[in-house]
């Protein structure tokens, strides 16, 4: 089963915990130290979950991250629950509780989703004119975020893209809104386009509960409604797979 080779993936497999948070703050630092050297400023949109945890504190315990020019670094966040920043469910907090207080970013340089609005279109709408403002963006135009971390669900999905939903989706926008389906939370999610348009995507996937899906995802057909991750398909060639041994057990170079 040569599903790297099948699908011209570019999957990175680490032996461990620590080296997999390790690779995944390399790629981080450069990206940033490319994208500050060739345009002053480095666009990077970041996920929750407990995948990359490690990776977070790791961000800001190494020397190397902190002394990035934060000030150049703009941080946006890929999906988020629409519950209060301090709630443990919320994205926002898990970057605030790990790496955020150890880097001089600016505060008004950290784009988190708005969830205090009782209106969900409205805190899309607000999410997609800053995003907007920061890339100085005219009404058809999409941004190109420099890097857009991710991580995989045992359903296939990346951010908050779930399968048999693509309804919830308005294409024409930045930002979605996805309504509580299956009695999840209703969130918003940097939209589709938005994911493809980036320079770089890295797929953060470890554990051996993700080995499975991993195998389904690229031994299977494209099919973006039952695995949403296959509509990145047409744009493999800038996506980096990061696993650590445990969720490769499957993956055959």
């Amino acid at each position: 089963m040569g599903t790297a080779a099948k699908y011209n993936t570019n999957i990175e497999i680490t032996p461990d915990a620590e080296s997999f948070a390790l690779r995944g703050v390399q790629i981080f630092i450069r990206n940033a130290e490319r994208a500050i050297q060739e345009r002053g400023k480095f666009c990077v949109a970041i996920s929750g979950g407990q995948t990359p945890v490690n990776f977070f504190r790791l961000l800001g315990d190494l020397a190397q991250s902190r002394s990035l020019a934060w000030d150049k670094i703009h941080l946006f966040w890929v999906d988020e629950r629409m519950v209060e920043t301090d709630l443990r469910f919320s994205n926002y907090k898990i970057a605030a509780d790990t790496f955020l207080p150890k880097v001089d970013i600016p505060k008004e340089n950290i784009h988190r989703i708005p969830t205090e609005y009782s209106d969900l279109r409205e805190a899309a709408f607000s999410y997609e004119k800053t995003i907007r403002d920061v890339f100085r963006l005219e009404q058809e135009q999409i941004p190109c975020f420099d890097l857009i971390v991710l991580g995989l669900s045992v359903e296939g999905c990346p951010g908050s893209l779930f399968p048999n939903c693509f309804a919830a989706f308005d294409e024409d926008s930045l930002a979605c809104v996805v309504y509580d389906l299956e009695e999840r939370l209703s969130r918003i999610t940097l939209s589709r386009a938005v994911l493809r348009a980036a320079s770089h995507l890295v797929i953060l996937v470890s554990g051996h509960q993700k080995a499975g899906i991993l195998r389904d995802v690229f031994t299977s057909e494209p099919d973006e409604v039952r695995y949403p991750i296959h509509f990145l398909w047409p744009v493999l060639d800038k996506v980096t797979w990061l696993l650590d041994r445990e969720a490769a057990v499957h993956i055959k170079d």
